[in-house]
């Protein structure tokens, strides 16, 4: 898109076409997070069929969890390069070309390549720039429009989960996963709608053939125009990525997440199976998952109009530990629940915390970081998941094989969450330089934060009506 096509806004327009992005979001978490949720339904089914142990079928999951994070980065690279909207759009067509690769696979390894490298980067590639582009159209309603968005991932388990049930009872495991593939294609609408913007106070990315003709001058070859452009690129993002990882509260904010995706995807895989070996019914079961999906609705759009509020806005680096605290704490009990009754009451909680912290992940990292920064810190937040992701639940699959009990896999789930929360809770208190009275000043527009612990080139203010938070020591500068 010409530079001339896409207007120059003073700040971010708060609704318009921003609730359209909002939208095309929302569908796309339906189409991603609640999707890779949903996978567990299908655990029983591979297990028997490939006879697999539970670490080895939990390779599945945890591979398309992992690529879905680690390449987060790459997906905003690319949206850089080419645009949300192109890089959504292809994200969109490899997502759904892997689940129809599996529904023809016939060894577990093949589900591996299929729907863990295929549909996981695919849905990397869709992820990172939705939030970023939900970023871009809001300031003052940001966690609002975040958690509506993010939303559909808990809507979606809700509603995937009875439906994938069926599908596999009528047409089988190959056939559900068919039909997924036709589903997930709806990626490539949600990327249609990611129109882009741009504002006054902050030079708007020059499109790319702009740069070719400024990089590569009266070259003829396009190949060699286009690999200048791709090393510039890649260049500046290895240098933004280098910055951020100097800034001390963003490299404890990553460590902590470090610690928190070694946890939190574990009861998601294994609750089902955990309640089946319990003696409780297959249906049952399921809608215990999609209860996770309910309560992770309630807990994105609750918690992000409470965050948004002026109060809780000052204060939503705490808001995001109290929520994974408790999460930890839920994760920690489930072992001791045995029956639905508690099985539902501590799968809601888990989903409530779940969706509640998820809304606040993009939204701390932005306030972490000068705005320009925005697309790689959110592409880093994402992507420092993806090795605990792989790890995680194949590595709690093992303990079950081990000691026959899920018992200890959700100890190690709870344990890895409540650290997260401790390390980032010290870090807040030790490297962050509150104002008087232990709060964040307050700018001229109410309820927004100002930057009072930036040194180098500047602190690179946020457009109007976003926000950066004290305690950052990074060196500023436009790369």
């Amino acid at each position: 898109m010409r530079r001339g096509s896409s207007p120059l806004l003073r700040k971010p327009p708060d609704g318009g076409w921003g609730w359209m992005v909002v939208a095309a979001c929302f569908v796309l978490m339906v189409c991603t997070r609640a999707v890779t949720r949903c996978l567990s339904i299908f655990f029983v089914d591979f297990q028997e069929h490939f006879a697999q142990s539970h670490a080895n079928t939990a390779w599945i999951n945890s591979i398309t969890d992992c690529n879905t994070m680690l390449f987060s980065p790459i997906g905003t690279l690319l949206s850089c390069l080419f645009g949300c909207r192109i890089t959504v759009i292809f994200g969109g067509l490899v997502a759904s070309s892997g689940f129809i690769l599996a529904s023809f696979s016939t060894s577990i390894s093949s589900l591996y390549i299929s729907i863990g490298c295929f549909s996981g980067v695919g849905f990397a590639l869709c992820y990172s720039p939705a939030l970023v582009m939900i970023d871009r159209y809001f300031g003052r309603r940001r966690a609002l429009a975040m958690g509506i968005g993010l939303s559909g991932s808990g809507v979606g388990t809700f509603m995937l989960a009875p439906i994938i049930q069926f599908m596999i009872v009528k047409f089988s495991w190959r056939g559900a996963l068919l039909i997924l593939g036709a589903f997930t294609s709806n990626l490539c609408i949600c990327g249609a709608l990611m129109r882009p913007i741009h504002f006054k106070n902050f030079a708007p990315p020059e499109d790319n053939e702009e740069k070719l003709e400024k990089t590569a001058g009266n070259e003829s070859s396009l190949w060699r125009r286009a690999f200048i452009l791709v090393s510039q690129s890649v260049s500046c993002w290895l240098g933004e990525t280098h910055t951020l990882v100097r800034c001390p509260l963003f490299a404890a904010y990553l460590l902590s997440l470090l610690l928190l995706a070694s946890g939190c995807g574990i009861p998601f895989v294994y609750l089902v199976p955990y309640a089946q070996s319990h003696g409780i019914s297959f249906q049952h079961a399921s809608l215990l998952l999609s209860l996770t999906g309910i309560m992770s609705i309630v807990g994105n759009v609750t918690y992000g109009w409470l965050v948004d509020c002026s109060f809780f806005r000052r204060r939503r680096w705490w808001c995001y530990v109290f929520a994974i605290t408790l999460e930890g704490i839920c994760s920690l009990c489930l072992p001791f629940a045995q029956h639905v009754p508690p099985l539902a009451l501590l799968a809601g909680l888990y989903g409530y915390f779940d969706g509640a912290y998820v809304t606040l992940l993009a939204i701390i990292a932005t306030d972490l970081v000068p705005a320009h920064l925005t697309p790689t810190a959110i592409g880093l937040t994402y992507g420092i998941h993806g090795l605990p992701y792989l790890l995680g639940p194949p590595l709690s699959g093992w303990m079950v094989d081990q000691t026959d009990s899920y018992t200890t896999s959700f100890l190690f789930s709870g344990s890895a969450i409540l650290a997260s929360a401790m390390l980032f809770a010290v870090a807040t208190l030790v490297v962050s330089n509150p104002g008087p009275g232990g709060e964040a000043k307050a700018s001229g527009q109410e309820g927004e934060l100002i930057s009072s612990g930036l040194s180098g080139n500047g602190a690179f203010p946020r457009p109007i009506g976003e926000a950066t938070v004290p305690g950052m020591n990074c060196e500023g500068g436009r790369l």
